[in-house]
Order: C-alpha cells, then sequence, then structure tokens
C-alpha cells in the first residue's frame, strides 16, 4: 500500500514541478521512465536476494532508498538530480518493496488452490494505497507546495522499514525441489510462454505508466481541473481493487491467459472509446472506472501462472525478469509520452499507440501453455 500508493501519485507533480522548474515534461517524464526502467532492471537481482535469505532484509534496504529518494527528490533542481533522485533511488526502492518480493512472500504461504486469490487479494492493497494516497498527495501539494508533499510522502515510505522487517525469515519454500537457480532460469527461458507473457507485459507496463503519469496534465490541457484529473487516477485505484481481487478469484477457476486475453481486449475498446467520445469529467471517470477494473488485474494473474508453470520455489526470481519486461513498457510509455507532447502538442500519438498494443498483448496471451512443468526429482519424490 506504502509502495505503490505513493508511486501511484507521482503524476500529479507534473504539472507544478515542470512549471516550476522551468523544464519540459519530457524532463520529468524520463526521470519517471527511468525510474522504472532501474525498479524492472533491479527487481530480478532484489528477487534472487528474497528468495535466497528472505524477503525482510530487501525490503527493509527499500523502504530506505525509497524515502532517501523521495525526500531528495523534494530537492532537486536540475535534470540530472531528478534523474538521479526521482529515478534511480526511488527505483531502487521500488524494486525492492514492489510486487517481485511481496507477492512471493504471499504466494508461498498459501496452496495452490487459494493462491490465486491470496495474490489478487494483496495487489488489491496497491490500488488500496492509490486510492487513499492520491486525494492526500494532491491536498498536501495544494496546502503545502510539491516541495513539502514529497518530504511527507518520504517520511512515510520509512514506515516500510519497520514493516518489511517483521517478515525476515527464509525462504519456506527452499525444499520444494532440487532445482538450483541457473537450473530454473534456464528452464524459463526455454519455455516459450514465458516469453510470451513477458512480452505481454511489457504492453501492461506501457499502458499504465503512460496514463498514470500524463492523464492528470492530460485532463487539464483539455479544460479538466487538477482534483478532476487526481479524481480520475484514484477512480483508476478504486475500481482496481476490485479488477484485482476479482481477477485473483477468477484465476483459482479458470485459465489464466484467457482472463488476461480479455482483460487487454478491454483495454484497447475503453481508449478507443475514450479518444472518439467528447471529453468530460463523467467521461473521464467512467473511463478510468473501466481501465481500473483492468489495470493491475494483470499483476496477480501473471504472477501466479509464472507460480502454476514454474513453482514457487524461485518465485521472486522468475516473475521479477517477467515484470522487467512490463518496466520496459513502462520506460517506453512514461518517456514517450512526454516526448510526444513536446514534440507535437498533443498525447494523440500515444493514445493510438496504447490500441494496438493492446491487441497484440492479448494475441500473444492466446497461446501460452499454461501445464506445470513436472521434473523428474518431483515425480521420484512422489
Amino acid at each position: 500500500m506504502l509502495a505503490l500508493g505513493t508511486r501511484q501519485s507521482f503524476g500529479l507533480f507534473l504539472r507544478p514541478m515542470t512549471i516550476d522548474l522551468g523544464c519540459g515534461r519530457e524532463v520529468f517524464s524520463f526521470a519517471i521512465a527511468l525510474q522504472n526502467l532501474v525498479w524492472g532492471l533491479g527487481m530480478p537481482l532484489a528477487g534472487a536476494i528474497a528468495d535466497r535469505f528472505g524477503a525482510g532484509r530487501v525490503l527493509t534496504l527499500g523502504g530506505l532508498a525509497y524515502g532517501l529518494g523521495l525526500i531528495a527528490m523534494a530537492h532537486s533542481a536540475t535534470p540530472l538530480e531528478l534523474n538521479a533522485t526521482a529515478g534511480l533511488l526511488i527505483g531502487l526502492g521500488l524494486a525492492c518493496t514492489g510486487f517481485g518480493v511481496v507477492l512471493a512472500v504471499v504466494a508461498r504461504a498459501f496452496p495452490p488452490e487459494s493462491r490465486s486469490f491470496a495474490v489478487g487479494l494483496t495487489g488489491a492493497c496497491g490500488s488500496i494505497g492509490q486510492f487513499v494516497m492520491l486525494p492526500g498527495g494532491q491536498a498536501l501539494i495544494s496546502s503545502l507546495g510539491w516541495v513539502n508533499a514529497l518530504v511527507v510522502l518520504g517520511a512515510a515510505a520509512f514506515l516500510i522499514i519497520p514493516l518489511g522487517a517483521a517478515l525476515a525469515g527464509r525462504n519456506s519454500a527452499a525444499q520444494e525441489s532440487e532445482q538450483s537457480i541457473g537450473e530454473a532460469l534456464a528452464e524459463a527461458m526455454r519455455h516459450r510462454g514465458f516469453w510470451l507473457l513477458t512480452g505481454s507485459f511489457f504492453v501492461c507496463g506501457f499502458q499504465t505508466i503512460f496514463v498514470m503519469t500524463h492523464l492528470p496534465a492530460y485532463a487539464v490541457d483539455r479544460g479538466l481541473t487538477p482534483t478532476q484529473g487526481m479524481t480520475a487516477l484514484a477512480t483508476i485505484g478504486f475500481f482496481n481493487i476490485i479488477g484485482s481481487t476479482v481477477a485473483g478469484v477468477l484465476g483459482g477457476r479458470y485459465s489464466k491467459k484467457w482472463i488476461l486475453t480479455w482483460l487487454y481486449v478491454v483495454r484497447a475498446i475503453a481508449i478507443f472509446l475514450y479518444l472518439v467520445a467528447p471529453l468530460s469529467a463523467a467521461g473521464t471517470y467512467l473511463f478510468a472506472a473501466v481501465l481500473g477494473v483492468t489495470w493491475l488485474a494483470t499483476v496477480p494473474l501473471t504472477n501466479s501462472l509464472v507460480g502454476q508453470i514454474f513453482g514457487v520455489k524461485y518465485l521472486s526470481t522468475l516473475f521479477s525478469i517477467s515484470f522487467l519486461g512490463h518496466q520496459l513498457g513502462a520506460f517506453a510509455g512514461a518517456w514517450a509520452g512526454g516526448a510526444a507532447y513536446d514534440l507535437t502538442g498533443s498525447y494523440q500519438l500515444i493514445w493510438l499507440a496504447s490500441i494496438v498494443l493492446s491487441i497484440a498483448a492479448a494475441a500473444l496471451c492466446v497461446p501460452i501453455d499454461e501445464r506445470s512443468i513436472v521434473r523428474p526429482a518431483l515425480r521420484a519424490a512422489a
């Protein structure tokens, strides 16, 4: 809740920061894009450490980096400083406190028949954070200014440290099989479904971070108020509480790849209708609600699917590698949004790209083989 809720509020800072710092939107967008790239690149290492030594140490280090990054971001005055704080430090914090580490802890604590629901419920907690932190972040910016707002959010992020320390302990699934981490990586690299899942995750990252970073500014550019732009993001968070939970329930009963397929189809339709309809506050909220149902619902499904196919012993590592695809897409979506706006004065090109990519992601999910891999060592143990 703390990690993802704070992360989803950064779009609120785009306009006030770029105006006060006198820089273009591409500067802010690149820092957020770099953050997502560092997040994605750091997650496999964070996941491997969590698989080997437990999640507590990783979460504690991540909370420290996150809090320091937010406070330092408040005092960034140049593009280089913004890249180092919002990009590098916060990116490292998210790599250690985000989905890769947390969802694996939850997945290992539940049997396969209830794992998808538990992971979905945990993913919904991230959306609860978004729903709560966005109005709070907007209120802080309005009352204290964006500098002090970031300092307050940084102080809140330090609460991750004691919460993470409470999860100290070794990987509970270490004896699941005799497979080494090198063998697990080689197995995943040979599995076509792993790459198809990672490719579809790229699209998810592109869409969600583009919307999260640029929707408030897009709404204000088209005549809505900053509060209405914030409300749209909060609406996404609220409806994703429902979407993630329902996706977790459905993933425990039905084919996860087909649920993912339909999520991407619904996104494509929602974006298309939002673009062709006259812009209004009500229409924006409706778009946010539909998008919210699909928002982070892809994450518990993807995490559960990786665990279903490959087992949970190295779930932090394998899901983190797949999530790198998500973050490469996030880098592209965040940066391309700002670059396209500075170049053309419009976000239209990126909205259209999001529709095309969503259709492509749906097509990638269809041929994924969801069957669990049966290894010789496991058969012998049985």
